[in-house]
């Protein structure tokens, strides 16, 4: 049987509990409904830690010339540390599939450009939006739980953006790196490893050769 339809008194009780419990939980909650709704476009069941965005946000060079793509920007925690470097917001552009999380993006940074899109179509996606070259991809996107034609394609594309002297930084909860170095002519470094976060979690920083 499935599950009971919840009256509107436990609706009610429902938002209640979320208010008392504040921002964070009801942003938790939000991100593992649209988990459920689809596990395979979204990379973990809870937002990333801030341990996890400053990591990865440490990466780039806010001064450096030209602009930064987040890719999966998710509910924004990572969004939020690219910005605390310095990052002015003009700069940097997030591509996010999923609508809802489209929504939520534009109404907690609305300086910053939101396209909603596919990374397997990057470059196309930013020539339409005035780019053609990136300095940094940042990616949040379950590149291991990906066939192998699909991170292909998105690590392609990625690269296809940033030309010879961009870099691209990946997170994983695996234990091994989520991109084939020797078939996209990269070098890849681990970064760190933190601890501090829902599953602990790896950075990667890849460049071409």
């Amino acid at each position: 049987m499935g599950r009971p339809i919840r009256s509107a008194g436990e609706r009610l009780r429902a938002k209640k509990r979320a208010l008392v419990l504040g921002p964070a939980y009801r942003e938790a909650a939000f991100f593992l409904g649209r988990w459920i709704r689809a596990p395979h476009r979204i990379a973990a069941v809870a937002p990333a830690s801030r341990h996890l965005a400053r990591a990865m946000a440490k990466e780039i060079d806010p001064g450096a010339e030209g602009v930064v793509v987040e890719l999966g920007g998710g509910t924004g925690a990572i969004t939020r540390a690219l910005l605390a470097t310095g990052l002015p917001p003009n700069r940097l552009i997030i591509v996010e599939r999923d609508h809802e999380m489209c929504r939520v993006l534009r109404d907690r940074f609305p300086e910053v450009r939101v396209v909603r899109g596919d990374a397997r179509e990057l470059a196309a996606l930013m020539r339409r939006n005035g780019v053609e070259k990136a300095v940094s991809v940042v990616s949040s996107l379950p590149l291991l739980s990906m066939t192998g034609q699909l991170r292909r394609a998105i690590v392609d594309e990625a690269f296809a953006l940033l030309g010879s002297a961009g870099t691209m930084v990946q997170y994983t909860y695996g234990l091994r790196s989520p991109v084939q170095r020797d078939i996209h002519g990269l070098t890849g470094e681990l970064r760190g490893r933190v601890w501090r976060n829902l599953p602990p979690a790896t950075v990667w920083r890849y460049r071409r050769k």
